[in-house]
């Protein structure tokens, strides 16, 4: 053990872990790494090798037994059924199901929504009822065959720390430096902190090493900081992506960067707030690749991220922080010396100004170096979940650190409402997290409040560029420093560029449609060739890949026809037979009378996703015929309560209703398409339960029954 180690393990007794010992486990099992620290925690809690290794045996053997994989939740159900009770590890959280006036637990991968839960677990750990929580559960079969349900907890001991006793923070935080904390903080997420110091001292003018690390300190602000707007765009293998994944139970991932109104801001059918009213932070990942499918979403999450606040019929308010991550495989210096483009070139074009200029902060992730094995940490660091409970209270508690924000923050020229907001928030965030008690040293503070104004001048230039007019050309923003003085905050990258600078102001300089010809510029032209310079060979995003849309509209569109499908014919899922007529619909009216048998239901459900793919409609009414005995009917009804309880949590409402006079078959859109289907929905073969039979889970590769579908177009 190093001296950091020993200070560790002296005033957060209990709360530290070899990190070594997360990353050697890490790579044998798909586990988040909370809960693996959790296990090394009671298992490893020793300095003897032999100890230790006996103790990684335990973790991985509890693993194998406990923990749930996705995949194979029926076999965790059948296991419990067979042995009528089994303990696993998974996140649990419960939810009250208005219509029936009672609680349900849901195991996220054990896969059963409706687990009897006696009051005592969640009134004793509310986090149960908001984001829900890691835990030990044990789980007991109910034998009683006229009850409505499978499963009940018996007993929930939560992995998650149940109570944060922020006094000891304070006391531990006062042992340390603020050198050492901060390399205790990056230490505590995996990163050797002298890996970065020796990498940093290689970027020009960073003398002390610290420049990387800051940049690393940065990524936790959102966590710190409500009402946080932070972007990041830089090489693969950062782990930018990685951190808001796997420290954190109250940091979400929104992969690909898909995201709908209902699920991030508000569910206007079940009147319930979105992933803002959950998450301390809510992370795009992919921002490239961005698509929300609701024409209001975009104009809805620029109020949100202006005050934390918009309306949806009524004012909702939330404190979730924003970061949009996503790689940057162009070139920086091309990039900032082209007036064509610029550092936010790959973001969807939907990210207008309005929604550019709410960005706090920059971060150059092109600068931070790919992550490989010697960058990890094989010294003592926080558990992660002590870590994320830290970085929790913190995100609720602003009213200790206003007063030293207060007293040294000097703003010089230039500096205009948003860059104020921006610096003020970013500062903010660096004083919880690294002062979590006591104040900085003068020149500590300078240092801070230059990075922080470097990652707002980063957002401004690009929008000067990109703006023909001199709205943001006021980039040379600055700070008063200890000694009275302006001091003007530049970005490295882009400090000699002329084209950044100064950039000509005679049109729209967003990026090209057409890659073009460089014109004449009015300073020394740039000999760049086309391998050197890629931002050149720029193709146009297609409006399917990057935009932000709320209606698919193309110039040929879908043309009415009349399509027959023989037996034993392959190629024809619902995607393929009615998206493109579906596009734009908001109400879409089916008539299946057939739901009687288990697959018809799946069938039924494989539509809906279709639609919910498209995500257009807001509406599915749903006419079919009730079964042949009480029964069936009865299941039918409890089949399709259930598609549309799944249907409310995207915001789309669902309606059915039954009528034995029916016949016909066909779905009519709004959108003026009249299909009529022949056999229904129901067009494929029957295949049974061969789970490795091609077309058991992919539609495209199921054969069909002969069958034929008439689209129509309605004026």
């Amino acid at each position: 053990m190093d001296r950091l180690d020993i200070k560790l393990n002296e005033y957060f007794p209990g709360k530290v872990v070899r990190k070594d010992l997360l990353h050697e486990i890490k790579q044998t099992v798909n586990v988040p790494s909370f809960v693996l620290e959790f296990l090394l925690s009671r298992y490893c809690a020793s300095d003897d090798p032999d100890e230790i290794e006996e103790g990684k045996k335990a973790v991985l053997q509890t693993i194998e037994k406990n923990y749930v994989k996705p995949d194979e939740s029926n076999k965790a159900q059948a296991l419990v059924e067979q042995k009528k009770r089994h303990k696993f590890i998974d996140k649990i959280h419960v939810k009250y199901v208005e219509r029936e006036k009672r609680y349900w637990a849901e195991m996220e991968n054990f896969g059963s929504k409706r687990i009897a839960i006696n009051p005592q677990f969640y009134q004793k750990n509310e986090k149960l009822l908001e984001s829900g929580i890691w835990a030990e559960v044990t789980l007991a079969y109910n034998e009683v065959q006229e009850d409505d349900y499978a499963f009940y907890v018996e007993d929930l001991r939560p992995i998650q720390i149940a109570r944060f006793d922020a006094e000891k923070l304070f006391e531990g935080r006062k042992g340390f430096t603020t050198d050492e904390w901060i390399d205790v903080l990056i230490r505590s997420i995996g990163i050797n902190p002298d890996w970065l110091a020796t990498r940093s001292r290689s970027i020009k003018g960073d003398k002390d090493g610290m420049r990387l690390k800051y940049h690393i300190l940065a990524r936790f602000i959102p966590l710190v900081q409500n009402n946080y707007n932070s972007i990041e765009l830089g090489g693969r293998s950062t782990g930018k992506s990685y951190f808001y994944s796997e420290f954190s139970p109250y940091s979400t991932l929104l992969s690909g960067g898909q995201a709908s109104t209902a699920t991030l801001l508000y569910n206007n059918q079940r009147k319930q707030v979105g992933a803002v009213g959950f998450w301390d932070n809510v992370a795009f990942d992919e921002v490239a690749n961005m698509k929300i499918k609701d024409a209001d979403t975009i104009q809805i999450m620029k109020d949100y991220m202006a005050n934390g606040r918009f309306s949806r019929g009524q004012e909702v308010t939330g404190q979730a922080s924003f970061v949009f991550v996503g790689n940057f495989d162009l070139n920086i210096p091309s990039i900032v010396n082209s007036y064509d483009h610029d550092l936010l070139a790959t973001l969807p074009k939907a990210f207008d100004f309005a929604v550019i200029d709410r960005f706090y902060n920059y971060i150059p992730g092109w600068e931070i170096p790919k992550i490989d094995d010697s960058a990890y940490n094989n010294n003592y660091g926080m558990i992660s979940d002590y870590l994320s409970e830290i970085l929790h209270y913190l995100f609720d508690h602003n009213s200790n650190y206003l007063p030293v924000l207060n007293k040294y923050l000097k703003v010089g020229d230039n500096v205009e409402g948003r860059d104020s907001r921006a610096l003020q928030k970013t500062v903010l965030g660096f004083l919880k997290l690294i002062y979590p008690v006591g104040e900085p040293t003068p020149e500590e503070f300078d240092d801070i409040v230059a990075y922080a104004l470097e990652g707002r001048r980063r957002v401004k230039e690009q929008l000067n560029k990109r703006k023909p007019d001199e709205e943001y050309a006021r980039i040379n923003m600055s700070y008063v420093n200890k000694d009275g003085k302006k001091v003007v905050v530049w970005c490295p990258e882009s400090k000699d560029s002329m084209a950044t600078q100064d950039p000509r102001k005679t049109g729209d300089v967003e990026i090209a449609e057409e890659p073009q010809a460089p014109a004449a510029r009015p300073t020394q032209a740039i000999n760049i060739s086309a391998e050197e310079n890629p931002v050149e060979n720029l193709q146009p995003s297609t409006p399917a890949e990057n935009d932000i849309v709320s209606e698919a509209i193309t110039d040929n569109g879908p043309k009415p026809k009349t399509l027959s499908i023989r037996y034993g014919d392959t190629g024809y899922s619902y995607d393929k037979l009615f998206a493109e007529y579906l596009e734009g619909a908001k109400s879409i009216e089916l008539q299946e009378p057939y739901l009687s048998h288990g697959y018809q239901l799946q069938n039924l459900t494989r539509f809906a996703e279709t639609i919910a793919k498209i995500g257009d409609c807001k509406k599915i009414t749903l006419t079919t015929k009730m079964g042949d005995t009480i029964d069936d009917t009865k299941r039918i009804q409890d089949g399709l309560e259930q598609l549309k309880a799944a249907l409310q949590d995207i915001d789309i409402d669902f309606e059915f209703t039954f009528s034995d006079l029916i016949h016909a078959r066909y779905i009519i859109t709004d959108n003026g398409w009249n299909i009529s289907l022949d056999r229904g929905l129901h067009i494929y073969q029957n295949i049974g339960r061969n789970f490795y039979l091609m077309g058991y889970y992919d539609l495209d590769l199921r054969p069909c029954l002969e069958t034929k579908i008439v689209y129509t177009k309605v004026d």
